[in-house]
């Protein structure tokens, strides 16, 4: 199951996505751009939280480890 972090993530860039195709239909630059940063914003914290999330399984692992000795 996904959790919250990912689903707002989710819903950001989607958000993103219909604020860039907005943008486009109404030749609106502003507001595509506003669209197209929200996508990358949401690109860059789904990023960081891969990144989490694999330094926490790798720390589980060490002391997963460590209590076996």
């Amino acid at each position: 199951m996904a959790d919250f972090d990912e689903l707002k993530n989710k819903a950001s860039d989607a958000a993103g996505q219909a604020k860039e195709a907005v943008g486009d239909a109404t030749d609106n630059k502003s507001l595509k751009d506003e669209g197209k940063a929200d996508q990358v914003k949401s690109d860059a914290k789904e990023k960081f939280n891969d990144a989490k999330d694999a330094v926490t399984d790798k720390a589980n692992e060490i002391i997963g480890g460590l209590k076996k000795d």
